[in-house]
């Protein structure tokens, strides 16, 4: 992986790159992208993710959406990414949210890919690209990650990264409107090492 602006700040925009992905924070310009892959992934994505807004898709809630990634990379409570192959075509998204400094110095990882992208190992390239900025980059000892117990190919995808399961939430999360259990993992700077 290699970051393509050194010097990282929290007030440049990191952009990170694997080996067939190039991993940056999402700006207004990606609007139609992002919105065509949704509603063309929609059957794919809505099992897994919290319910829908009616105006989900529109203009507005993207604008919305940039505003708090750009906030919370400013204050350095996570960073998102849009994940993109060489020729620009968008993939996926993945977010390293909720960061706790002080003693834990942990974050929460978040991803998707488009169902045109699926069982392609991109988004295993991504989470690991994100990884390493989370443990190289911002300095983070702790990268936690929940998921369904059926979602397989997200099971697969941390155990690939070398993440742990530690438990098993009940009611964990409200994934498309339901209360749902989720299995629980972790990965620490020190299980790469």
């Amino acid at each position: 992986m290699a970051i393509l602006r050194t010097g990282f700040s929290h007030e440049s925009e990191p952009q990170l790159r694997g080996p067939r992905l190039t991993l940056r924070p999402p700006i207004m310009s990606d609007y139609v992208a992002w919105a065509e892959l949704r509603a063309r992934s929609r059957a794919h994505l809505v099992p897994w993710e919290p319910a829908w807004g009616h105006d989900e898709l529109s203009r507005g809630s993207f604008r919305r959406r940039l505003r708090v990634h750009q906030r919370d990379q400013r204050e350095d409570l996570g960073y998102a990414f849009f994940l993109f192959l060489p020729g620009g075509t968008l993939v996926g998204g993945l977010t390293l949210s909720n960061v706790r400094r002080g003693v834990t110095q942990a974050t929460s990882l978040g991803y998707w890919v488009g169902s045109d992208f699926t069982q392609q190992g991109y988004m295993t390239e991504a989470v690991s690209v994100a990884t390493t900025f989370a443990f190289e980059t911002l300095g983070l000892h702790r990268i936690e990650a929940a998921c369904l117990p059926q979602n397989l190919a997200s099971v697969g995808v941390l155990k690939h990264n070398g993440f742990q399961q530690e438990g098993y939430a009940r009611r964990y999360l409200k994934i498309n409107g339901d209360w749902q259990d989720h299995l629980l993992f972790a990965l620490l700077e020190d299980d790469i090492a």
